[in-house]
């Protein structure tokens, strides 16, 4: 029986893309390219996620990889990342049907920065959920283990009664390993809507 649900944030309930926050700044296409290379370099974000890097650092390396003309623009956007993702269409009303109607505990699980954190209040439909659990924050970063067992013990609930809703196959495979029951997302909103009614049908 599944009684609870945990979902990612990043293309699940909103969409984070690199490409359409350095075009709607920069109308150069060599240049948006080269932006977003490094102002979204994995290699920053990463740690980012981890929690074992600041934003400061992170803007400074800009030095080494871009000329003086962009250094201002990739700040800009560096830091305006956290304002204004747009939602995923159908995901904020889905949270609160499976809390509402299905019955069901929801939860937050992210790989996400500090600093995402400390601008979370302005995404509302985080206030639903009974916990959020942000990687920077503990510590941890999917696809560990790790995180999914901290997920589970730090809220008392049970992997096998835990379904966790994320867009990346790997992410999936490691809730899996801890045994958690996994759903990859694709976008649809109403096709997951089906499947939550399916799955609770059957308990």
């Amino acid at each position: 029986m599944i009684k609870n649900v945990v979902f990612d944030f990043g293309q699940v309930l909103v969409r984070f893309s690199p490409a359409e926050m350095v075009r709607k700044r920069v109308a150069d296409e060599r240049d948006a390219a080269v932006l977003e290379a490094v102002v979204f370099d994995r290699l920053y974000w990463d740690k980012l996620d981890e929690g074992t890097i600041e934003n400061e650092e992170v803007v400074k390396a800009f030095q080494s990889w871009l000329p003086n003309r962009l250094l201002p623009v990739a700040e800009e956007i560096f830091y305006d990342w956290v304002h204004g993702l747009p939602p995923i269409e159908g995901m904020a009303e889905l949270v609160y049907y499976v809390k509402e109607a299905l019955k069901k505990r929801v939860f937050l699980l992210s790989n996400i920065s500090t600093y995402f954190v400390e601008h979370a209040a302005e995404y509302p439909v985080l206030a639903a959920f009974e916990n959020c659990v942000f990687s920077a924050v503990c510590g941890l970063v999917k696809p560990s283990e790790e995180i999914y067992r901290y997920l589970c013990e730090a809220n008392g609930i049970l992997p096998s009664e835990t379904l966790f809703i994320d867009d990346s196959p790997k992410n999936i495979a490691g809730a899996e390993a801890c045994g958690i029951k996994g759903y990859l997302f694709d976008g649809d909103a109403g096709k997951l809507k089906d499947y939550l009614n399916e799955i609770c049908a059957e308990e």
